[in-house]
């Protein structure tokens, strides 16, 4: 069976604390660097959640929107792993990392084969990308609500393999201009 693996740009935000929406930040261009790092990095398919803003996502990459995005990350997570169905992984990526690189999703896509989980840490500090594996979509949006990603699914569990790419990139996400 083929492995097949679904990007997921989450980019829904108003991005308050930045002053406008992330998608749009730097003319687009951290829209185009999260979509390639995924194309780049091993993925076959790149959805990008959209919400507060709705933009032209670069062609290879598809847009769907989370009409409920104001709940917090949760809706773009939720949206995200709703379209990619199908798909064997799922690979989340954030919009605000603009330094992450086809590099780093390539080493945490390649370290989840074994458990099916796994997140970039930057000096052991966990961060994005994060890889899960379709047999656990169901346990992580059960645990999905408000602001809250995958945070509280994968810090309850000892099979997530944590990937050190600090040497790739800072995986600093960006707040404010």
């Amino acid at each position: 069976m083929t492995r097949s693996a679904v990007g997921i740009v989450l980019a829904a935000g108003a991005g308050t604390r930045y002053g406008q929406p992330k998608v749009l930040a730097d003319d687009g261009n951290w829209l185009r660097w999260a979509v390639n790092a995924l194309v780049d990095g091993g993925c076959d398919d790149v959805v990008v959640v959209l919400g507060a803003a709705v933009v032209s996502v670069p062609f290879i990459a598809r847009a769907v929107v989370a009409t409920d995005w104001a709940d917090g990350t949760s809706a773009s997570v939720r949206a995200g792993l709703n379209a990619a169905a199908g798909a064997s992984v799922a690979v989340l990526h954030t919009v605000d990392t603009p330094d992450v690189g086809a590099d780093v999703v390539a080493r945490v896509l390649a370290s989840a084969t074994e458990t099916g989980l796994a997140r970039a840490t930057y000096g052991g500090r966990p961060g994005h990308p994060v890889v899960v594996s379709a047999e656990h979509w169901q346990a992580l949006t059960a645990t999905l609500h408000g602001d809250e990603g995958a945070r509280a699914f994968l810090s309850g569990r000892a099979d997530v393999i944590a990937v050190e790419c600090g040497d790739l990139a800072t995986g600093e996400d960006v707040d404010e201009r």
